[in-house]
């Protein structure tokens, strides 16, 4: 019994262990202010786990290692601790039409696991380092993000309604050129039946963006974004002038994901 409470010191290897768990619960005291999916119990279990089992990997086999024809390798459990940990992290993102939440708490679980490891394996300055690098970015990089999308130049966007048929896409085209606009992104929306006229509704699970004139032709809706220096509104005014376009509208568009 004594052997089992004392070699190695087992005590000391309790520091790690308190380490891991006050640093995992300010990461994690943080994530839940912000009212994350992943909060205190989460980041803290993480890395007290990850500490623990690092320390296991080091300490825990000492009695087999007497042995002449055995060999552990203690990097393996760390390098378990990276990729078991990715089922959590998953399990945090959150895809919802073009928008995925959860990937900086996922990231941020992925960090507390590496901040429990640094703990268990004896690199406390590693981790103290890595966890107020955590708060440098989570809590600086917010603002940046929000100064640079202020000062970041948009594409301009003209979008058009038109009665499809009419040569109206290949005016505003020639219209944009000529008014020094370069076209570096077209997007038209209609109907999956291009060949078809008919005087009726949509049909269900079209856009509400392409409809049926009362005359029988399609309307549809052109979005044109565009590069240049121009004046918007006057390319705007004279797209509106058109044959065949019902309607105008101008602004920033989204930058494209590339």
């Amino acid at each position: 019994m004594s052997t089992l409470w004392s070699t190695p010191a087992q005590w000391d290897l309790l520091p790690p262990v308190v380490l891991a768990l006050v640093l995992s619960v300010a990461i994690g005291l943080e994530r839940e202010a912000g009212m994350k999916a992943a909060g205190l119990r989460t980041h803290s279990l993480v890395g007290v786990g990850s500490a623990v089992f690092m320390l296991v990997s080091k300490y825990g086999f000492a009695d087999l290692l007497s042995s002449d024809h055995v060999s552990l390798d203690p990097s393996r459990i760390a390098a378990q601790i990276v990729s078991g940990i990715g089922f959590i992290g998953g399990g945090l993102i959150f895809v919802r039409r073009d928008a995925v939440r959860g990937l900086t708490t996922a990231a941020t679980i992925w960090l507390t696991a590496a901040v429990g490891t640094a703990c268990g394996a004896g690199l406390p300055v590693l981790a103290v380092g890595t966890t107020i690098g955590h708060f440098v970015v989570t809590r600086g990089f917010p603002p940046l993000q929000r100064f640079v999308a202020r000062h970041r130049r948009e594409p301009p966007v003209v979008r058009l309604s038109y009665l499809d048929g009419q040569g109206v896409l290949r005016a505003a085209l020639a219209a944009c050129t000529g008014r020094g606009w370069v076209v570096h992104h077209v997007e038209v929306e209609h109907e999956p039946d291009w060949g078809v006229r008919v005087a009726k509704p949509p049909a269900r699970g079209e856009g509400p963006d392409v409809t049926v004139s009362e005359e029988g032709q399609r309307i549809a809706v052109v979005t044109l974004r565009l590069d240049g220096r121009g004046d918007l509104y006057d390319l705007a005014a004279e797209l509106a002038e058109l044959p065949g376009v019902r309607s105008t509208s101008t602004g920033p568009g989204e930058p494209l994901d590339e």
